[in-house]
């Protein structure tokens, strides 16, 4: 049986009881590293609080592992019981159906148990989950690639009134491109797209397509951390947000459509008021 185990949103803690019994009577554990973290992921002994919490030794499965070996993985499921740890919810990442799928066509049991999400999580801003059109990915711009696929996405949304969440761009474990032309791999390091570099891009391309999709003006909710103890969420337009120091990843945004009465009023609870926007208005002139 393969356990496919949702971890959610914050600590250790937040693993539900079904997925911590289904963990702790499997012989061999994995974690995926290549999505997402958890928020303590970033400190050298997130793994071992995993350990000592779940009783079992994990393995990290980075994407390479995942893509190039998971038929090893699918293999020893056949045989005994093995679970693969999600941050988040197990289908908040494609490649985690492609495991399922790959898994039944051999003949492999699958078990899938839930988690919070980021997807549902961003409620907790009070823009309600029923009024989100598509969500889209916002990738890093290089000197070469800058991709804005999405903003057709936005501006689709926008036209029907929806709020639009924009997932930010995860580079762990990524081969460097000298590296990829010495058919030698080496790493850089770990980087995370911020809220600020995340609506610099989205204004970079409405400058360049110019079709008033959103603007500096435009109503989002910038998230950091959510689900975690100190998770922090902020309104107000993409100019004040930029100024806003978010803090340690992960971040996300949401870009606002039209709001119900319902919403306006859960959403005043986030925005900058006071000294905390006059500072912003004093750096913005």
């Amino acid at each position: 049986m393969l356990y496919i185990v949702g971890l959610g949103l914050g600590d250790e803690r937040d693993i539900t009881l079904r997925g911590l019994e289904a963990v702790k009577k499997c012989g061999k554990v994995y974690i995926e590293s290549y999505t997402s973290l958890l928020s303590f992921g970033l400190s050298s002994d997130g793994l071992s609080t995993l350990e000592k919490l779940y009783g079992k030794s994990i393995t990290l499965a980075d994407r390479e592992m995942v893509e190039e070996k998971a038929d090893e993985i699918l293999s020893e499921a056949r045989r005994s019981d093995v679970a693969f740890l999600v941050v988040g919810d197990p289908f908040g990442a494609t490649t985690h159906t492609d495991l399922v799928v790959r898994a039944k066509k051999i003949g492999v049991n699958v078990k899938v148990i839930h988690n919070a999400s980021v997807m549902n999580a961003v409620g907790v801003c009070g823009l309600q989950l029923y009024r989100y059109g598509e969500t889209v990915s916002l990738p890093f711009f290089t000197e070469t690639w800058r991709p804005d696929s999405f903003y057709e996405k936005i501006q689709r949304n926008r036209g029907l009134g929806l709020h639009t969440l924009c997932l930010l761009d995860i580079r762990v474990k990524e081969p460097t491109l000298e590296s990829l032309c010495r058919g030698r791999k080496q790493y850089e390091p770990p980087k995370y797209m911020t809220i600020n570099t995340a609506i610099e891009q989205l204004l970079e391309v409405e400058q360049m397509r110019g079709e008033s999709a959103y603007s500096e003006c435009t109503q989002c909710v910038g998230f950091a951390r959510v689900g975690s103890e100190d998770q922090m969420i902020v309104a107000g337009t993409m100019r004040q947000l930029q100024t806003i120091n978010f803090g340690t990843p992960l971040h996300c945004l949401v870009i606002v459509g039209q709001t119900h009465p319902v919403e306006e009023e859960m959403l005043d609870f986030y925005k900058l008021k006071g000294e905390s926007m006059q500072q912003i208005e004093n750096v913005t002139v």
